[in-house]
Order: C-alpha cells, then structure tokens, then sequence
C-alpha cells in the first residue's frame, strides 16, 4: 500500500499539513511558519486573559507600551529563539536589530501587536511577520521576502499565509482543540474596490492630492471600512475580495511627511501577500516591494489593495 493510500489528505488540512502538501515549504521555513503560529496561540489567550493596562515603558517610537505588548514580543522572543532557525530578528517594540542564533537561517520582521491601543474598545487587532532568508534586512526590499503572514484577533482567531512564487495566499482558523486548519484557499484581490479604508486624514488639510483621493472614493460611493487596526484593514480586503487601504503623508511642515506606517514591518509584509492575491502596493511612485529598507523605523506612504484603485491614487499623490 503505497503512502497516498495509507495517508489520504484530511477533511480539514491543518497549516503543517498544508505548508508540507500545497505550499511545498523547505522544512526549516515551515518549521519556523509552525513555530510563530504556536506563538501567536498564546497571544490569543493572552488577549482573553490578560488587563491591557499600560506597561510603563515606551517602544523605540516613543509610544506608551501596553503590557499586552509587551507580552507578545516577549512570546514571540521565546518561541523564535526556541526553533534555533533565526539568525536576528526586527521588532516594532526593539530600537535595534537584535541578534539571536548566529547559524540561524532566517531573519524575521514583525510587529507583535498591531492596533494594541484598541484592546480596551475590544476591537480586533493583530500580529503581523515577514520572514527573510539570512540576515541582511536593512539594504534588502520587502520582494526578498520568503514568506509573509498575519494573525487577526478577532471574534476568531485567524492566520493568513503566503510563502509567494504563485503558491497564493491561504486563510487558517484556530479550532477548539488550539489548532490552525484550512477555512479558505487562495484568497484574492480584484482589480476594482467597492471599499476604501483611508488611514492619516489629518493629511489631506496639507496633501491636496489625498484629499483629492478622498473626495473620489465618495464621489464613487464606495462604502468607508476602516477601522484603526491594519491587520483587520487589510483583512477585510483580502476577505471580501476587494477594496483599497491607504496611509498618506501630509505636506511640508506635516508630522509624518511620510506616512506613519512603518516599511520593514507592516507594509513590506502586506504588499508582498497582497501581490501574490492579485492586487498591488504603492508608495504613490513605487511598488512597496521594491522599495530598499533603510533602517529599522523607515516610515512610507502605502496605498494596497484593487490594483486599479491603487494606480488611481498613486497618480494623485506621487
């Protein structure tokens, strides 16, 4: 009896499975993919479980730490160090690039806890990785990636992955028994948006070519969806198929003339799953994932998702 025989595919692929069948994933990278997820379990117990007060310390950006944040930097800390797969790794909450496992494979970037500040209103938030192959990040672009995920805390807990080169985009579920199993395969991007979600309004008093952004999605009657956290932003576009994000920069004298996301860690990671849903990410002159990595807390002006819509918006604010 030969192995597909004996080891028919399950009625609800889990992500090893997965990762192992359909993505074809080099054993150490799935093992590292497996390894973040189990991190992120406890993240999501966390959630559940832990006060969101404030930590008392602040992150390289100068922002209130919430003790939730910590935590979850400090798990996903553990569990990468624990695969012994990492040579470094990049941290919203770190000020450097800290070293771990000089013989480790990978590097990988994240953001532990993303819209954290909205734990308290009882939104949903997220976690947000991009994994690279040794350890020069800074000089790479985010299309270097090998493989790029998130997890959204929400009323579910779900994991969306990529490993890229055609292998699509793949929707998990954590189950009652703490396990992530298939929900959806190949997520996609249509080329036209039906939803917008516009981060930075404050910069359309100083970005005329914002505001004129803003005033055509309602000019088009496309329906507002934004909700303060990119993770469930850029969920919802991957979810419902289509629609657009975006987070522009204010004019000279503006505060973040650049947009207030950060490259390394939020937008390299969701352009490179957006492009491989079919959709695109600009930072209004370039494609997100051509776009070099300078250091740790580089900020960019990021428009993602219907790639009509993206194209549209870059011309107004390039």
């Amino acid at each position: 009896m030969g192995k597909a025989d004996s080891c028919p595919a399950p009625t609800k692929p889990n992500l090893n499975w997965h990762l192992i069948n359909h993505s074809k994933a080099d054993h150490d990278l799935r093992h590292l993919i497996v390894d973040l997820s189990r991190a992120c379990k406890y993240i999501s117990y966390a959630i559940q479980t832990t006060e969101a007060g404030l930590a008392g310390t602040k992150n390289e950006f100068g922002e209130d730490q919430l003790a939730l944040d910590v935590l979850a930097d400090n798990l996903i800390r553990e569990f990468l160090c624990e695969s012994g797969l990492v040579c470094c790794y990049i941290s919203e909450e770190q000020p450097d690039i800290v070293e771990l496992d000089p013989e480790g494979q990978y590097s990988v970037v994240f953001d532990p806890l993303d819209g954290s500040s909205l734990v308290d209103a009882n939104f949903a938030i997220g976690s947000i990785f991009g994994i690279y192959k040794d350890g020069n990040v800074i000089g790479a672009t985010p299309r270097e990636q090998v493989a790029a995920m998130y997890v959204l805390y929400g009323p579910r807990t779900l994991l969306v992955v990529s490993l890229g080169n055609g292998k699509g985009v793949h929707e998990f579920i954590l189950n009652d028994v703490g396990e992530f199993v298939l929900l959806r395969d190949h997520l996609g991007i249509g080329d036209d948006a039906k939803n917008y979600s516009p981060g930075n309004l404050r910069a359309i008093t100083t970005n005329p070519g914002y505001k004129k952004a803003i005033d055509s999605w309602q000019e088009e009657e496309k329906t507002l969806r934004y909700s303060g956290c990119m993770v469930a932003d850029i969920h919802h576009i991957l979810s419902k198929g289509q629609g657009v994000f975006s987070n522009i920069g204010g004019g000279e004298g503006s505060k973040y003339p650049d947009g207030k996301l950060r490259h390394v860690f939020e937008c390299g990671p969701f352009a490179f799953l957006a492009e491989e849903a079919g959709g695109a990410a600009s930072d209004g002159t370039m494609a997100i994932l051509d776009k070099e990595i300078t250091s740790v807390d580089q900020r960019t002006q990021i428009i993602i998702g219907s790639k009509n819509d993206v194209e549209s918006v870059a011309s107004l604010v390039s």
